[in-house]
């Protein structure tokens, strides 16, 4: 890649945003092109099972793994919009190693959602340890996916993880699936059905340590994208959970549920910036280089055309992730209009973006070595975790007719 051309890309002056943030940023961006860069090829490549602990320990360092932890507790605290920004610069290397961290971030949500100080000096101080702790958000089941995190469908759940209370312990019985992190997370936040009640409509969360007995870590599945990251099964056969380690009270977890996927979908929203990102500069790079009918590319008029719509749709997406960022941090409950636009537009825009970069760069696009293929099935597999077009369609739809259900 001509660095040159991809440092003139214009780009949102963070010079707007907090100084704080800014400087994360910058000490995230360095490890990325640093540290992450030079192993995408190799982790996206390695068999399915293959976890760079290496590498998340670099990154750990840097505090990556304790980002959105308040600095009582041990963490950065640069909030979501720190989030956010900084995993823009890691997707923009390997979105795979981004929701790493990000999917950490998730884990640790249901905490600081809690407000709970007691919950909060047991778990949260961990990810400040000198050796990298990771965490898990455990939400999908087999048969249930989007009726956990829709109200309106709670009731048609099918064969939900239940909880039952038995003296001071709960237990909790069932399987989640495409959960990632959780071949390597030292804990999960756990979303379990009260037993008896219909579908999802007792949801309730727990913080799960995942080397309780009765937990079952299942295989590393295969994945299209993001490979650099494992999304396994966890299976929970009985497993005792201590009550305190219950977040809210009982039938609470479908708002926590709904407030952790509001707060995630912003930092979700700069993964897919991150990925069209990268794909927009190695078009134009190639463009720039390019020579077909004596010019540049750039200088044909369908390409100039292709690589200015590119261009609109990542600053588009950057401001949109930044202003939900900065809602979420000055919200709450966490908004839902605001992730859910951000993440919606972001998502269609890597597609698209990458889609273009392909076209553009052609034959060359289509092989391994070039990375171009990678960003095309990466932009693919992030419109599905947390909110896909469909369920974010709905919190907009929802969003837009508030005041009017409320008459």
């Amino acid at each position: 890649m001509n660095t040159a051309l991809s440092e003139s890309v214009p780009a949102l002056n963070f010079d707007a945003l907090p100084h704080e943030v800014q400087q994360f940023r910058q000490v995230v961006r360095d490890f990325a092109q640093k540290v992450v860069k030079p192993r995408v090829q190799h982790m996206d490549q390695a068999p399915a099972a293959y976890f760079d602990w290496q590498l998340v320990g670099r990154g750990h360092r840097i505090g990556l793994t304790r980002a959105a932890v308040p600095k009582d507790y041990g963490g950065v605290g640069v909030g979501m919009l720190g989030v956010a920004a900084a995993l823009e610069e890691v997707a923009a290397v390997c979105p795979g190693t981004a929701l790493i961290f990000g999917a950490t971030m998730l884990g640790q949500a249901p905490v600081l959602l809690s407000g709970d100080p007691r919950l909060q000096a047991r778990f949260l101080p961990l990810f400040s340890g000198d050796e990298p702790v990771l965490a898990c958000n455990a939400v999908t089941e087999e048969d249930a996916g989007c009726d956990l995190i829709i109200p309106s469908q709670a009731r048609h759940a099918r064969n939900v993880t239940t909880a039952r209370r038995d003296g001071d312990h709960y237990v909790l019985t069932g399987r989640k699936r495409f959960i990632t992190n959780a071949k390597v997370a030292a804990f999960a936040s756990v979303f379990a059905n009260m037993d008896g009640s219909p579908g999802a409509t007792g949801l309730t969360s727990f913080i799960v340590p995942l080397d309780l007995p009765g937990v079952v870590r299942g295989p590393v599945a295969d994945k299209m994208g993001y490979r650099a990251c494992l999304g396994s099964e966890l299976e929970f056969q009985e497993v005792r959970v201590p009550a305190e380690y219950m977040i809210g009270a009982e039938g609470e977890g479908m708002a926590i549920n709904m407030a952790q996927s509001n707060m995630a979908r912003a930092a979700v929203a700069g993964i897919s910036t991150g990925v069209a990102r990268s794909a927009m500069e190695q078009a134009i790079d190639w463009c720039g280089e390019r020579v077909q009918g004596g010019r540049h590319l750039r200088h044909q008029q369908f390409t100039a055309a292709k690589l200015a719509e590119m261009a609109a749709k990542v600053d588009a997406s950057r401001m949109l992730y930044l202003r939900a960022a900065d809602k979420v941090d000055n919200e709450l409950p966490p908004p839902v209009y605001e992730p859910a636009v951000a993440k919606l537009f972001a998502d269609r825009a890597a597609i698209d973006v990458a889609d273009a970069a392909l076209s553009l760069i052609g034959a060359r696009g289509y092989l391994r070595s070039y990375g171009v293929e990678k960003m095309m099935r990466d932009a693919l597999g992030t419109r599905i975790y947390e909110g896909t077009p469909e369920v974010l369609a709905l919190a907009v739809t929802d969003s837009l007719y508030a005041e009017d259900d409320e008459r």
